[in-house]
């Protein structure tokens, strides 16, 4: 197995395609990562999978497998998105079964199947048979077949179902269902935005600091320069009641979609998303060697004092901690990748990674530009809109940065791909220090 450009502290497949993370949970000691997975073509191409990983503290993995196969009528064209819950000391896992019936269908208002489905585990690794909830008879007359992506969860003593939906006037919602024992559900309402993109994939609803919030992915909003700038979003929305104020996008890069959050033991909210996105306009050159796209660092979500929603790499990254160097203002050095790179902003400043990777502040615009278009895939610019810069902290993987601004306020996150195993930072109005990474332990073996 080739490893150029094989991450060291991003969870990929073995081998094939990999989307969104599913099924995130805590159960029997160990943190479960279920992932979209097509095993058999790293362009997405073949059967849509669960791949599982398991660790006990974020820096050790064991790839288990492929968890979940299409192999019943219901889910015959797909094991979709959807999350886990642990009930009575027993996962379960809820999901998406997709079918696409043969004949002359748009696959919008006809063609397709949206089924809820539900397995059990007792151990985290063998599963129960299949049970079928809900069907595309259980959702409102209104929906179109794009209903998918359960994600339950325990409030108040009773269960709950969320679920990202397009209404048949192409208008983006979820849609709340509830239970009281996991097995039958009742839909109780729809939250919506009007004119807010014509389907929201990937709900998430959850409290962190006494706020709640809402995740979602829509499609269809409207670019601008510094906001919704990928073909697809990713953000949250603050809820009151049934009303949904503002949106904010969870990552301003070019590589970020379809998040979910879980609860730790601890309590801290973790979030992980796909650091990638569906119908890109750039490549990935993993391909050729056999694997694509990785998940984001696990990060804590946070909210601060003012109410802002904060996102930071969970701290046990801390002890991947090596060798420390610093690069003054105004000179450069080679850093070897994997590292991590922290330095505070006075005013406008300037930070060039191979001279092929740009990273500029003015102090209000943050903006990450590829100057070399091959060492990006066809990736060009992004930006973001700032209060104030602050400090900047960015996490260089061998083929991916993480940008995080002002504590956290706003992330960036892209594949890059340099050809080397260390990069050479140049520094213009701002002073780094930084040390080198460990990589995480990951046991992947071919199945």
């Amino acid at each position: 197995m080739t490893k150029k450009w094989r991450q060291r502290l991003h969870l990929e497949p073995p081998h094939g395609w990999l989307n969104d993370p599913n099924g995130l949970c805590w159960f029997n000691g160990r943190y479960h990562v279920f992932f979209q997975y097509a095993p058999n073509g790293a362009d997405g191409s073949g059967k849509k999978c669960w791949g599982h990983y398991e660790s006990a503290d974020f820096l050790k993995w064991e790839f288990v497998g492929t968890a979940l196969f299409p192999d019943i009528p219901e889910d015959r064209d797909g094991v979709y998105s959807g999350s886990a819950i642990v009930a009575d000391g027993v996962m379960k896992l809820f999901y998406t079964g997709n079918v696409k019936e043969s004949g002359d269908h748009d696959y919008i208002t006809n063609g397709r199947g949206a089924n809820v489905i539900r397995v059990s585990s007792e151990d985290g690794r063998s599963f129960s048979e299949k049970r079928v909830l809900l069907r595309n008879s259980d959702y409102p007359e209104y929906c179109s077949c794009h209903v998918r992506d359960p994600k339950v969860w325990k409030e108040n003593g009773r269960y709950y179902m969320i679920l990202g939906a397009r209404t048949l006037g192409d208008e983006g919602c979820v849609l709340i269902y509830g239970s009281d024992e996991l097995d039958k559900w009742r839909f109780e309402k729809k939250l919506a935005v009007p004119d807010f993109g014509y389907m929201w994939e990937c709900p998430d609803m959850f409290e962190v600091d006494g706020h709640r919030l809402l995740s979602v992915s829509p499609q269809g909003l409207p670019h601008t320069e510094a906001a919704n700038q990928n073909v697809y979003s990713s953000g949250y929305f603050h809820v009151n009641g049934d009303d949904l104020n503002g949106f904010e996008e969870w990552d301003h890069g070019f590589d970020f979609y379809a998040p979910q959050t879980f609860s730790a033991p601890d309590g801290r909210r973790i979030l992980i998303g796909w650091m990638g996105i569906g119908d890109i306009p750039y490549t990935n050159p993993t391909v050729p060697l056999g694997w694509q796209h990785c998940l984001t660092l696990p990060r804590e979500i946070t909210v601060s004092k003012d109410g802002t929603v904060l996102q930071n790499p969970i701290r046990e990254l801390e002890r991947l901690r090596g060798e420390e160097f610093s690069v003054p203002d105004g000179e450069s050095r080679r850093v070897p990748l994997c590292c991590e790179l922290l330095g505070k902003a006075n005013g406008s400043f300037e930070i060039t990674l191979d001279n092929a990777v740009s990273l500029t502040c003015d102090g209000k615009i943050f903006r990450l530009e590829f100057k070399d278009e091959s060492v990006g895939g066809g990736r060009k610019i992004r930006s973001c809109v700032l209060k104030k810069c602050g400090d900047i902290r960015i996490i260089a993987d061998m083929s991916s940065l993480e940008i995080y601004l002002d504590g956290g306020r706003k992330v960036l996150s892209t594949r890059f791909y340099p050809d080397s195993e260390s990069i050479k930072l140049q520094t213009l109005g701002i002073s780094l220090t930084g040390c080198q990474l460990n990589s995480m332990e990951v046991d992947i073996y071919e199945e």
